[in-house]
């Protein structure tokens, strides 16, 4: 039995467009005339689908890819073979579990919002992440603690067991129905920035690292980035709740957190640059742009989160909603959705013919501009400014977006007679 990835993987392209279909459904609805589905609800099933049926599903895939890879030679004995077989059939188990509570979140939270059956799939994708953690953390001791990779894998996991907590905060709210306005968001704040500055981030850096090949032999930065990394995030969840005045000294804890964030990513960039020179020579060209793009997202987002520490500016930007979402669309669309994509590709799970380009190319400049002009709105709101037509203007990014992933997974899926371009 071998763990087929290309064909979970293409559960992940076609859920990716599903998520790009519900922003549309959202933009349509803004923008003009459609009272069928409630708002709300599409909003908490695009968000919860997003979350498990995409970057969730996508992620627990590729991990399972880096076992394969970085795992004993199944060859080396019949034990190896026969553990190898439980494995995969244990994590394919695992994976279909994931994939039914994603697709009864993204009915159920359309057709009820947050009530019965939409919270038993919720609660489920919680539990299938926790024994996925737990299965994940046990085989990675097969692994040579010698990749990097293992030690921001392990902290991924950590970091999406506690970010439930989260979860369970807010459910306790709502069925006492007891709900503080403050409370609320901070629990809700928890929640995202475990998982996007948590599980999502220290993943998608085990993968990075896993790219490069990286050893903790190399360079002795390569250890050091992933402790500041891991030091500094719980603490700067208090970068999202600035706003609740929090005491003088978790203040200045966040603000350190914040700097050594900073000096961690922009310090492992030079060392790359440095010790990985010339790596993507042999590669295609459109990804070496998608991989700078995400280099640059994420740069922005590193600075940008520096400077929500001056209180002001963060009263501002947690103040407007076109703020939010902008940095949010950046986090989870230019940051860890095309990273994902860049790194399926440049692994060859599909082979890379020209629509496929053309389509993630599209994807990528859809991204561009759906942050431009939520930029563009969030700083008007500081002055109270309208922007024309900014509404048909996102409509119409949101259909570029469904473009280009329709392109992208179409031609990724389907069998089509059109030679491979390398």
């Amino acid at each position: 039995m071998h763990f087929k990835a290309k064909f979970w993987l293409q559960f992940s392209l076609f859920n990716l467009l599903l998520v790009a279909l519900l922003g549309l459904l959202m933009r349509y609805k803004i923008g003009f005339e459609f009272p069928l589905f409630n708002q709300k609800n599409l909003q908490h099933s695009h968000s919860h689908f997003a979350f498990a049926g995409w970057i969730s599903h996508t992620l627990m895939v590729l991990m399972v890819g880096f076992l394969e890879r970085k795992g004993p030679s199944p060859e080396a004995s019949g034990a190896l073979r026969v553990t190898k077989m439980k494995r995969t059939f244990s994590y394919n188990t695992l994976l279909t579990a994931n994939l039914i509570c994603a697709y009864g979140m993204l009915v159920f939270f359309i057709i009820q919002g947050y009530a019965a059956l939409s919270i038993v799939f919720s609660t489920a994708s919680i539990v299938v992440a926790y024994v996925f953690g737990y299965q994940f953390w046990k085989d990675l001791k097969q692994v040579n603690p010698e990749w990097l990779s293992v030690h921001w894998f392990k902290a991924a996991i950590f970091f999406n067991v506690i970010s439930s907590f989260g979860t369970f905060v807010l459910a306790f709210m709502m069925i006492t129905k007891n709900i503080h306005q403050n409370e609320y968001l901070a629990s809700i704040y928890y929640y995202l920035h475990f998982q996007y500055n948590g599980w999502f981030f220290f993943a998608c850096m085990g993968l990075l690292f896993h790219f490069f090949n990286l050893k903790s032999t190399e360079h002795p930065f390569f250890k050091k980035v992933f402790w500041l990394f891991f030091a500094a995030c719980i603490p700067a969840y208090f970068l999202s709740t600035l706003w609740l005045n929090l005491p003088i000294w978790l203040y200045v804890l966040t603000v350190v957190a914040a700097f050594v964030q900073s000096y961690a990513w922009f310090k492992l960039l030079a060392v790359l640059a440095q010790t990985r020179k010339g790596y993507f020579e042999n590669y295609p060209f459109f990804l070496r742009y998608i991989i700078l793009f995400v280099a640059v997202a994420c740069s922005i987002k590193i600075v940008l989160q520096l400077g929500s520490t001056i209180p002001a500016l963060s009263q501002l930007a947690f103040g407007f909603r076109p703020i939010v979402i902008a940095y949010l669309h950046l986090v989870l669309l230019a940051v860890i959705s095309l990273f994902l994509l860049f790194y399926i590709y440049v692994n060859h799970y599909f082979y890379i013919s020209k629509p496929i380009k053309f389509g993630i190319i599209l994807f990528s400049v859809g991204v561009f501009l759906n942050e431009l002009v939520l930029a563009v709105q969030g700083i008007a709101s500081f002055s109270y400014t309208l922007i024309p037509m900014v509404n048909e203007l996102l409509f119409a990014v949101a259909v570029l977006l469904v473009s280009g992933i329709a392109v992208t997974t179409y031609y990724s899926i389907k069998k089509v007679k059109i030679p491979p371009v390398l």
